[in-house]
């Protein structure tokens, strides 16, 4: 593949196109909760903790039921995540990851909508999903997600 001057072009508005989204308010409020969560010693030892637990957890499910400690590390796991999931700060930065994921699909679905409608974009909103009407032409789901198909 030559390099163009359209590649070039095309290049530089991806350059500011990250800037844009490095730059956005979205991702600032991300960047702030993620500090505030891991530069206050409790919470980094909560989410720590958690984390730790959750290879546990993992290494368990590899066995699912029949691991002698299945129903302790289910047990200590929901425990955990429930207490983890109360502090303030743990809930801003959720909160700021779904906006920055948001951003992120509204973006996709901008860019692949610009090439063709016939694009079939991955989001984790389904607001996203049933405003872009991409499932007119079936989706595989059996009309699960009450597209036409």
């Amino acid at each position: 593949m030559q390099m163009t001057s359209d590649w070039s072009d095309i290049l530089d508005h991806v350059d500011e196109l990250n800037e844009f989204i490095m730059t956005s308010e979205i991702v600032a409020a991300y960047h702030k909760a993620y500090q505030d969560v891991y530069s206050t010693p409790e919470v980094a030892r909560v989410v720590h903790e958690f984390s730790r637990l959750k290879e546990t957890y993992e290494e368990v499910q590899r066995f699912g039921k029949y691991h002698p400690d299945y129903k302790s590390i289910n047990t200590k796991i929901r425990v955990k995540k429930r207490e983890m999931d109360l502090i303030p700060q743990v809930t801003e930065l959720k909160a700021a990851e779904n906006d920055v994921q948001d951003l992120l699909d509204e973006l996709s679905l901008l860019l692949a909508h610009a090439v063709s409608h016939d694009i079939k974009v991955p989001v984790s909103n389904p607001f996203f999903q049933s405003a872009t009407g991409s499932c007119s032409t079936g989706c595989g789901t059996g009309s699960g997600c009450a597209c036409s198909a």
